[in-house]
């Protein structure tokens, strides 16, 4: 698990300060080759990679020439980890598309740059499932209007056994606020709209081994990081234990086991 990428998260901006002071800050991926992951990883948003180390590489959104990002969405950092992928992941990206012809692109695209199809029971449904090189599972979805105000990721789908108890945990986690849902979804989205869903997706399937794509949050720059995770303890939240020894980020899981960094303030 990693969590030491440390540029302020440019998707921040416009958010708002609420009650809480943690804000979704990036997805992070377990990867044996970070920098070929990343390189996928860029193909299929358009994005550039920022910031590149043998043990972790950073893709993020595209700036124009006075540093904004020119359309919404987290950073993706890929971190070097051992150990190998089991089972389905319970953390995946949604690729967003704009029309019929755009997603056939997208999917071409990839299996051109070492997708493959996978097969996650989904049957016939109207987008299409395919793991990265590593296995990953990821969605290419045909236009929709929920995803509109996204950029190339349309969402970060959680799997968890109850996504309604799961909701309220994530829109103090994330800062972000919740804008639809039934029984088997909650969707949540930054307060401005803008950017990518966090959609909270039910399944029966039990949590069994740590999550091997994960979601840091961040306090703001004059915000205590110790406070933070106090907070989220008592909001449900439990310390984890994946072999991180002293950090500058803190490893808690959800009420659900799902990992996550709770990383060191910025702005």
């Amino acid at each position: 698990m990693t969590g030491q990428y440390l540029t302020p998260c440019h998707c921040a901006a416009g958010y708002g300060r609420r009650t809480m002071t943690t804000r979704l800050h990036s997805v992070v991926f377990d990867a044996a080759d970070p920098s070929a992951l990343a390189r996928f990883w860029a193909v299929a948003t358009g994005w550039p990679i920022t910031y590149e180390q043998p043990d972790e590489v950073v893709v993020e959104p595209p700036e124009d020439d006075t540093g904004a990002p020119t359309e919404p969405g987290l950073p993706l950092v890929f971190g070097l980890v051992d150990d190998p992928k089991i089972g389905k992941n319970r953390v995946h990206l949604d690729l967003n598309s704009r029309s019929g012809d755009e997603q056939r692109e997208i999917v071409e695209r990839l299996l051109a740059h070492g997708a493959t199809p996978a097969d996650i029971g989904q049957e016939d449904v109207g987008w299409v499932v395919l793991a990265d090189p590593e296995g990953n599972e990821l969605c290419v979805l045909y236009p929709r209007d929920d995803y509109v105000a996204a950029g190339a990721v349309a969402a970060i789908v959680l799997d968890t056994p109850d996504p309604g108890a799961l909701a309220p945990f994530w829109t103090e986690a994330a800062g972000w606020v919740v804008v639809g849902g039934d029984d088997s979804y909650a969707s949540l989205a930054r307060p401005d709209g803008a950017g990518p869903r966090l959609e909270l997706i039910r399944v029966s399937e039990p949590k069994v081994v740590k999550n091997r794509v994960h979601l840091d949050v961040a306090p703001y720059a004059a915000d205590d990081q110790a406070a933070d995770v106090s907070r989220l303890r008592d909001l449900g939240a439990t310390p984890a234990d994946v072999g991180q020894g002293e950090q500058t980020w803190v490893v808690l899981a959800d009420p659900h086991g799902n990992e996550f960094c709770v990383l060191s303030p910025r702005d």
